[in-house]
């Protein structure tokens, strides 16, 4: 695991009017939008909320195990999103 390539081209080009970092955070931000539209079609409540806790675990999963080296960390955070994908789902229905 070598992280995610918009955070590493966004730290390469902190500037945030640079192209490079532009297009790093136009990505990071479909990611969202992708998500968020993804848990409203299951009927979560707040999916926008939900949607941002859910790419921060996968951003956070990422930089982890690219730092420690450890791919466990994809399955914490798989387990952690399962978590907050039931809670969002009990408390719709």
């Amino acid at each position: 695991m070598r992280g995610c390539p918009f955070i590493d081209a966004a730290a390469e080009f902190p500037d945030p009017q640079n192209a490079v970092h532009s297009y790093a955070r136009d990505q990071k931000l479909l990611m969202v939008r992708l998500v968020t539209d993804l848990v409203a079609e299951l009927g979560c409540r707040e999916p926008a909320l939900l949607a941002e806790q859910l790419v921060t675990l996968a951003d956070g999963a990422a930089s982890r195990a690219m730092v420690l080296g450890e791919s466990n960390y994809g399955r914490h955070a798989r387990t952690a999103a399962g978590t907050h994908l039931e809670n969002a789902l009990r408390t719709t229905i």
